[in-house]
């Protein structure tokens, strides 16, 4: 009995060893060298977000995921431009004559 827990142990060890120096060697598996420490890639415009600027966005890979106050600070700047968006959609609306009809979005 004690033998066989003995070569469970040396067999753990070995795959744990083995299992470290790949992933020294290999790596993630990520295309580009990792930023370093403090940097971040994450670069939106001061305003007048738009589609292209979203799709660009790139968060700092950390230990569990995304750095948490880069998203939250990119999520943040996206809802205040959105706001202040329909605010303005609000205010051309009630600005508009009162007979002036939409054209349909085929016209």
């Amino acid at each position: 009995m004690t033998t066989a827990l003995i070569y469970l142990v040396v067999m753990l060890l070995v795959a744990a060893v083995v299992f470290l120096l790949a992933a020294v060697v290999f790596g993630r598996g990520e295309e580009l060298a990792p930023l370093p420490p403090g940097s971040s890639p994450t670069r939106l415009p001061a305003e007048d977000i738009n589609g292209d600027d979203v799709r660009q966005v790139r968060f700092q890979l950390v230990l569990r995921g995304y750095k948490m106050s880069e998203v939250d600070w990119v999520l943040r700047r996206l809802g205040g431009e959105l706001d202040e968006l329909r605010a303005q959609v609000a205010r051309l609306e009630a600005a508009r004559p009162e007979g002036a009809h939409r054209r349909p979005a085929g016209e």
